[in-house]
């Protein structure tokens, strides 16, 4: 443990001042003239030192969560076992934690992990209790100097992840941190330090005792960033992926070649769409992970006629399954059904059917979803192929004519009702007559 930080001067870590947003500033400004102490700390300051421009930046501070709510009306507080403030400035949220102790064993429940970190500390205190010492960097803006207490500097230079403290200890305290590391692996490209690398084979089934709701968000962070299919692969180096995904995994591990070109197609296709900027979606994301094991419920009956029928009990039960796991918000949850239940509809090229189909909001999310089962030769035959270029040509023509190359009949259906009603009316008139 260092006794004395090392304190970098803005001469040496050159960074440059216009690069902390407004919203920080002002938080930073503002704590500090209320007579409180405040540092820019974690990922930014990371960031800053390595040339990036931060997403996002957070402040800790020896103000409590109440403290800081008083100080800003624009801030609400959140958080039960790590209790923080968020402060709102439009669209910029600038996250405000108060300094932590180490947890006492109070805190602890009987696998070693954190249930409440609430315990407030100082400076000192805070930077030894993070995660990760390139995380564990604090900015003062008084004095435009970095405060350094655990080697993240130096760690910095050698671009190396490194768990501050007993990795054994660390990630019984809190298994996410784990997830956490293989993020950074793959944001930074960084090593992660052999004896926090050796642990993770070791506690990687501890995933299981953290709270289904909390890992959806890790998931999101390591999958829709842009490093998909490195994520994908380390997490199963590790042994994690099986804990979040476990019966994607039995059919990985049985080395089943569609599942395993499926899923490589899917995030390869992600990490393209991040890097064109174009949106990504967790509902997709979550539909494909949760694809395989749904296929392989359905290829048990492949002479079922009812497949819709077949798919909606085959999602229920993976649904129900991977719940234990990763809960999914009804905003992804629904939308991710959505894509599997319109599968079946695309054989659907005439008709009423298909205009309805091509009209459902989520048509170009099961298009894609169903271009990648063509893709990973799940529907290989040139049958199958060819549906997909007839639905690519179909979005190519214009609306008026989209409808008539869907309904042909259309036209003609009308001109005949005409002619059944002209009888009808000539039979009133002469009645009446």
């Amino acid at each position: 443990m260092i006794n004395s930080p090392t304190i970098i001067s803005q001469s040496k870590h050159g960074i440059p001042r216009e690069c902390i947003s407004d919203p920080a500033h002002k938080v930073l400004e503002h704590l500090n003239r209320s007579g409180f102490n405040a540092y820019l700390v974690g990922g930014c300051v990371r960031d800053l030192l390595l040339g990036y421009k931060p997403k996002d930046f957070d402040v800790a501070t020896d103000a409590t969560p109440e403290q800081v709510r008083e100080l800003f009306p624009n801030s609400r507080l959140i958080g039960r076992r790590f209790r923080l403030a968020h402060v709102r400035f439009k669209r910029n949220i600038i996250e405000v934690s108060t300094f932590r102790a180490p947890p006492s064993e109070k805190l602890l429940d009987h696998n070693g992990r954190i249930v409440d970190d609430n315990i407030y500390g100082t400076l000192e205190q805070d930077a030894w209790r993070r995660d990760f010492s390139i995380n564990a960097l604090y900015y003062d803006i008084r004095t435009d100097s970095v405060i350094d207490y655990t080697g993240g500097i130096t760690d910095l230079e050698k671009h190396q992840i490194r768990l501050i403290g007993n990795p054994t200890t660390r990630y019984q305290e809190d298994p996410v941190r784990m997830l956490r590391a293989v993020r950074f692996m793959c944001k930074l490209g960084f090593d992660l330090h052999p004896e926090s690398k050796e642990a993770i084979y070791q506690f990687a089934s501890t995933l299981q005792n953290i709270p289904p709701a909390r890992l959806f968000e890790e998931v999101i962070k390591l999958f829709l960033s842009g490093y998909a299919i490195q994520a994908f692969s380390l997490l199963r180096h590790f042994g994690l992926f099986q804990w979040l995904f476990p019966e994607t995994e039995t059919y990985l591990i049985q080395g089943d070649r569609f599942s395993q070109s499926f899923l490589e197609q899917a995030l390869i296709n992600t990490d393209n769409r991040v890097l064109e900027e174009k949106p990504v979606t967790a509902a997709f994301l979550f539909a494909v992970f949760l694809w395989v094991p749904i296929k392989k419920l359905i290829d048990q009956y492949p002479d079922s006629k009812k497949i819709g029928e077949l798919i909606r009990k085959s999602v229920e039960t993976v649904s129900i399954n991977q719940s234990r796991h990763i809960t999914l918000p009804r905003r992804v949850s629904l939308p991710m059904k959505e894509i599997w239940y319109l599968q079946p509809r695309f054989k659907y090229q005439q008709g009423i059917r298909a205009v309805r189909l091509l009209q459902h909001p989520r048509f170009r999310a099961a298009y894609d979803f169903l271009l990648l089962r063509n893709q990973a030769d799940e529907i290989p035959n040139e049958q199958d192929t060819n549906l997909c270029r007839w639905w690519d040509k179909v979005q190519s023509l214009e609306e008026k004519e989209r409808l008539n190359y869907l309904n042909p009949k259309r036209s003609r259906s009308n001109r005949s009702k005409t002619k059944k009603i002209k009888p009808k009316l000539n039979q009133l008139v002469s009645v009446d007559g």
